[in-house]
């Protein structure tokens, strides 16, 4: 069974013509997964979770890739290059290494996820690590594309939202109707302004009669939106949002205000927390960035936000293999030894250990 991408999926509400190549690794159509625990706990009517992590190179990165490439190709671009913290460079470098593109991806030096390293590493992108942050990097590729023929292929280009805002569209067609809140880790900010355009396309369209409350969170060492001001050296345990100055930031203002909603802060505790949960109240593991949509969920009646009634859905934005480390340090449970008879294995299951 032919599992049509997000292009063709969707060409109508896309910029894209005749001469824009049908690109595709089969990213989009994430599962929809409603909540057995958590959501029963926070008093919501539904609360779903949008599994990003099952896109082709395990987050949501794919949905704005799939648009960016495409339009690099049609402009006949032989070189894309971006800055990560590591789901970029991992879908840039797939996406690159199918359609035959040269990719270089410039990452901060020791702020990398190993599984998002290992991608970018095994898809055969070039790789500069930088010795700065995430906006280091950034700065450093903004130059660049003004000196080299290169595409550049971070969200400040504007087809990367035009992709993203597809997961939107997805909520609104499997739902029937967009949620009450949609709530989304904030990290440079794209997805939450590309979410916020998809809902908003689909209404003016008659596809949905109303637009969701955008509740973005960010990590508390780094929520430059929150404090108003750049972060110079962010730091968080959710590495994918460690970003001090992210590149949409009034956009992202634009969304919270626009929609009637929030940005506030989770720290690296609540955060971890949330994944936890995620993992052992619903069987679902994504990467510490994700849970900090889940996490923010969590705060919201802290916050003096009523859930109740309420139809909800958190965007988890990268698998859990995307970091392995976390799940190692903080998910560790001890392994019991035990010989290789049923005796034994008996007496251990028997001893209430």
């Amino acid at each position: 069974m032919t599992n049509f991408g997000l292009i063709d999926r969707y060409r109508e509400f896309l910029p894209v013509t005749a001469a824009t190549p049908s690109v595709s690794l089969g990213e989009g159509s994430t599962p929809l997964v409603r909540s057995q625990n958590i959501g029963d706990s926070l008093g919501c009517k539904d609360l779903y979770f949008k599994l990003e992590g099952c896109n082709p190179t395990g987050s949501f990165k794919d949905r704005g890739m799939v648009m960016a490439i495409a339009k690099a190709l049609e402009a006949g671009k032989k070189r894309i290059i971006c800055a990560s913290t590591g789901n970029t460079s991992a879908a840039a470098a797939a996406y690159g290494a199918r359609y035959q593109l040269e990719t270089l991806v410039l990452v901060p030096a020791g702020e990398i996820a190993l599984g998002k390293l290992a991608q970018a590493m095994a898809y055969g992108a070039r790789i500069l690590a930088v010795n700065g942050s995430f906006d280091d990097a950034l700065t450093a590729v903004r130059s660049i594309v003004e000196i080299m023929d290169i595409e550049l292929v971070n969200s400040v280009n504007p087809y990367r939202i035009e992709g993203q805002k597809t997961g939107a569209f997805e909520i609104v067609d499997e739902l029937g109707e967009a949620p009450d809140m949609l709530c989304i880790p904030v990290g440079n900010a794209g997805n939450i302004t590309a979410y916020w355009k998809g809902f908003n396309e689909y209404q003016s369209l008659g596809r949905s009669e109303t637009t969701p409350k955008m509740m973005g969170f960010q990590a508390a060492g780094a929520a430059p939106i929150v404090l108003g001001k750049p972060v110079l050296k962010p730091e968080t345990i959710a590495t994918a949002i460690r970003i001090g100055n992210p590149a949409s930031w009034e956009k992202a203002e634009a969304a919270r205000d626009e929609s009637e909603g929030m940005i506030d802060i989770v720290d690296d505790n609540e955060i971890i927390d949330a994944y936890l949960r995620l993992a052992r109240e619903e069987g679902i593991f994504c990467e510490p960035a994700s849970s900090a949509s889940v996490a923010g969920l969590i705060k919201l009646p802290e916050l003096g936000v009523d859930l109740t009634g309420k139809t909800i859905v958190c965007i988890l934005t990268g698998n859990g293999l995307k970091d392995p480390g976390t799940a190692e340090k903080r998910a560790l449970i001890e392994l019991e030894y035990v010989e290789p008879d049923i005796d034994s294995v008996m007496n251990l299951l028997n001893s209430g250990k």
